[in-house]
């Protein structure tokens, strides 16, 4: 937590905590994204949407215009999202990572279940 120079909890990163701990209890993502379109105006979950969108392919090292081009993203938002994914916190990444285990586990057991005995 980011301390004040008096040795005070910023007040504002207190509710960051309080706010990430209330998405993680939310159950699966249609109250996630209830959640979030409560939450946000719909130019703010546009700009999320936006940067989500090209977050694998800047983690897949294609070029910035090519990504605009698939998108129609500003090439602005994808090098703020690259250099987010380079020097952030780690939850592009980690969300990334979460995001392919969960999309590939259901093809990866069906292939399983198919394979003859």
């Amino acid at each position: 937590m980011k301390r004040r120079a008096d040795g005070a909890v910023d007040p504002q990163e207190d509710v960051l905590d309080t706010l990430s701990s209330v998405i993680d209890g939310l159950r699966g993502a249609g109250e996630v994204r209830a959640f979030l379109e409560d939450l946000c105006t719909p130019a703010e979950l546009e700009a999320m949407t936006d940067r989500w969108r090209v977050v694998p392919l800047v983690a897949q090292g294609i070029p910035y215009r090519e990504i605009h081009e698939r998108t129609q993203v500003s090439v602005t938002t994808i090098g703020r999202v690259a250099r987010t994914l380079e020097r952030g916190a780690g939850g592009y990444g980690q969300a990334l990572k979460r995001n392919r285990l969960r999309t590939e586990a259901p093809r990866s057991e069906a292939s399983v279940s198919r394979s003859p005995k």
